[in-house]
């Protein structure tokens, strides 16, 4: 395989989501030149793809001018993720409303009932912080102002690793358009890259196993950022924490703050201490405190837990429904339709699906910039904040700046990247393109792959004896996988080389649980069973610096 084209980009944005676009439309107002490189397509790509109805964000004519009561009061909810810097909380929440001014002005309706309307994820009694939307385009509208303002969008193209000069610094990407029936190399040469590729959704087994893409958020995210970033020398944080998703069980789409009900046990009586009934202003916060309920409940034997909309006011359910789709729950509202299921007679099982690795991932500064110059990242594939839609779009518009103002600080030009990786890179993909159907299959890989993770690093039982086993039954897996993986076509190989990554990132999730020696809220292991006080606000780092791996604990900002 060669080389088919090269592409000179100011900016070049690596995945199509929520913070991929906004970087992509606020690097282009300061007269970059963008372009965005999706594997799918930026009209229906990403977390957000199927819709968005809640956004975390302050404004001020809502909330009051006591920005710093604000920060506290948000900690009890939602975001109280205790993984995330709250030097970049600040951040995130300090910029919504500009966000939310923004997607107003480009067609995505931030008030559905003609005001600002905040519900759901909060304590009664204390101020909410969710703003209600109708979020069902908002990937539509972010295209679509791109497209305006410049964006050159290349849907359809796979990237697989960063290029560095020999001062370190960014200086391209390699990547593969897979549009066509076979693949075709391309080379980037840019000086600023923001990785915004979201989260892992396929190296655990999912909420039904014999179905790869039947998945709570995105099938297509899966690693590829963490993996050519990792590769590149960029930190990544908090890799050995799960971060688990909850939904109906076995369904496909998950969410839970678009439900108006509350969570109960199997005679219906509510689990928590904060509801005595239904409330569409407030929702059930008790999952937030709580986020362990549905596993910690099903191991002592007094499960199952439900969402219990039985008493649920009919006009809440009717408003509960009309608004799932904004959230991307469409196929919830079908489900209910086709088979009959009358919320006032029947209560739905939740569960936590297994781990997404979701907000675990690269590690940023302030200003959306990682330790690898040139190199930012925004979005799920950040491993030191949460935020969700609304974090993913200010380090967005956070990161266009930076880059912007790295491009103008650079003194000199670098000397262009190492041809001999780019060539080693493509020698790779064309042996398993060679290999053809005769190789083997890239399912049987991600299923061996999800089987070691759900075993050997899952959430029950972590030990070092169990957790070396299953580093070493990885290692196995991916020498067979790199020798005997196959691909037909373009698609086929795309399908391989998320196993890879997966594959990769699962490493640094193996090596970081086994440095790991206590545990600490749902990272459990049964050979240290205790919490190390001097792990306190301390976030462990893995860096491959140079084909060494480097682990830290550092302090939280």
């Amino acid at each position: 395989m060669r080389v088919k084209k090269h592409i000179h980009t100011d900016f070049l944005v690596i995945g199509g989501g929520v913070g991929g676009m906004q970087a992509a439309i606020e690097a282009a107002a300061l007269g970059l030149k963008v372009v965005v490189a999706e594997k799918a397509d930026t009209r229906r790509s990403g977390c957000a793809g199927c819709g968005n109805d809640h956004f975390a964000c302050y404004i001020p004519e809502y909330h009051g001018t006591n920005f710093e009561f604000v920060l506290r009061e948000i900690a009890g909810t939602l975001e109280s993720d205790q993984w995330q810097d709250l030097s970049l909380r600040r951040v995130w929440m300090g910029k919504s409303f500009e966000i939310v001014q923004k997607w107003e002005a480009w067609g995505i309706n931030m008030r559905p009932n003609g005001q600002w309307c905040f519900e759901g994820h909060t304590y009664p009694g204390q101020k909410k912080y969710y703003l209600k939307i109708k979020g069902d385009n908002i990937k539509a509208a972010l295209t679509k102002k791109a497209l305006e303002s410049g964006v050159q969008i290349m849907n359809k193209v796979v990237m697989t690793d960063l290029l560095k000069s020999s001062r370190g610094e960014i200086c391209g990407a390699l990547g593969l358009d897979i549009s066509g029936e076979m693949p075709e190399a391309l080379v980037f040469e840019t000086p600023a890259v923001l990785i915004a590729t979201g989260l892992i959704s396929r190296m655990y087994p999912g909420v039904n196993p014999g179905f790869f893409f039947n998945t709570s958020c995105c099938p297509a995210a899966t690693g590829g950022g963490h993996a050519m970033a990792y590769r590149a020398g960029a930190r990544l944080i908090n890799m050995e924490i799960p971060a688990p998703y909850v939904g109906p069980k076995y369904f496909q789409r998950g969410g839970r703050g678009s439900w108006i009900g509350l969570v109960s046990d199997i005679h219906g009586a509510s689990v928590g201490p904060y509801m005595e009934k239904p409330s569409r202003e407030y929702g059930d916060i008790l999952v937030d405190v709580w986020p362990e309920i549905f596993r910690d409940k099903y191991q002592d034997g007094s499960g199952p837990v439900y969402m219990n909309c039985t008493c649920t006011e009919e006009k809440d359910l009717k408003y509960m429904l009309e608004g799932f789709p904004s959230e991307g729950l469409d196929s919830v509202v079908d489900y209910l339709q086709q088979y009959n299921v009358d919320l006032k007679k029947q209560m739905i099982e939740f569960f936590s699906y297994n781990n997404d690795l979701n907000a675990r991932g690269i590690e940023i500064l302030e200003d959306a910039s990682t330790n690898v110059p040139g190199l930012f990242a925004t979005g799920n594939v950040v491993g030191n904040t949460r935020g969700s839609s609304t974090a993913a779009a200010v380090f967005g518009m956070v990161s266009a700046q930076s880059a912007a103002d790295y491009i103008r600080q650079l003194s000199q030009t670098g000397d262009g990247y190492a041809e001999e990786y780019v060539q080693e890179r493509l020698a790779l993909f064309d042996r398993i393109l060679k290999r053809g159907g005769d190789g083997a299959r890239w399912n049987e890989a991600n299923g061996t792959l999800q089987s070691i993770m759900k075993d050997y690093a899952g959430y029950d039982v972590r030990s070092e004896s169990i957790l070396r086993a299953g580093q070493h039954y990885l290692e196995l897996l991916w020498e067979r996988s790199v020798a005997e993986l196959g691909a037909a076509n373009a698609h086929e190989l795309c399908r391989v080389l998320e196993v890879l990554e997966m594959m990769e990132v699962a490493r640094t999730v193996f090596i970081t649980s086994i440095n790991r020696r206590e545990s600490r809220g749902l990272f459990v292991r049964k050979d240290y069973p205790e919490q190390n006080p001097r792990l306190d606000n301390r976030y462990q780092t893995i860096e491959n610096r140079d084909g060494r791996i480097v682990l830290d604990f550092r302090e939280r900002r």
